[in-house]
């Protein structure tokens, strides 16, 4: 399982791909959309912007998987936003959007892991790979 820094690097790699191509590279990974998500640290109440992939998208939301590549444990960035659900998104190199997370009910989530396995079926191993649900975590439009 990489490591929180590992984690931390890959996405600074990629924000530094984005910069330095004047935004045409990286807003997209495995034919899946990339969002920039940027929380609000629940311990410092600091901004944290982490670069994910979008499998599923509705007609007002972007869908993202907390899965840490199938660790025991949740992301930062999934914890941060059960303590601040109000976040910033980021799309296609577009300006930041006020989106609210909303984690997806299990209902909700039965009828989306099946478009988010067919969009990458390493998400199916993830969740074999560990004891916790991965949640399915819906940036929606404010209302």
């Amino acid at each position: 399982m990489p490591s929180d820094f590992n984690f931390k690097a890959m996405n600074s790699v990629h924000r530094a791909l984005q910069k330095l191509s004047g935004g045409r590279v990286g807003w997209k990974a495995g034919g899946m959309p990339v969002v920039a998500l940027t929380t609000t640290g629940r311990r410092t109440g600091q901004p944290h912007t982490v670069m994910l992939t979008s499998p599923v998208q509705t007609a007002t939301a972007y869908v993202v998987v907390a899965s840490r590549g199938g660790d025991d444990k949740h992301p930062a960035w999934f914890l941060n936003l059960e303590a601040n659900p109000r976040v910033d998104v980021r799309i296609a190199g577009g300006p930041a959007q006020q989106r609210q997370a909303r984690i997806a009910s299990a209902e909700e989530a039965a009828e989306m892991w099946p478009q988010v396995d067919a969009m990458n079926p390493s998400y199916a191993k993830y969740r074999t790979k560990t004891t916790r649900d991965i949640p399915l975590v819906l940036l929606e439009l404010p209302a």
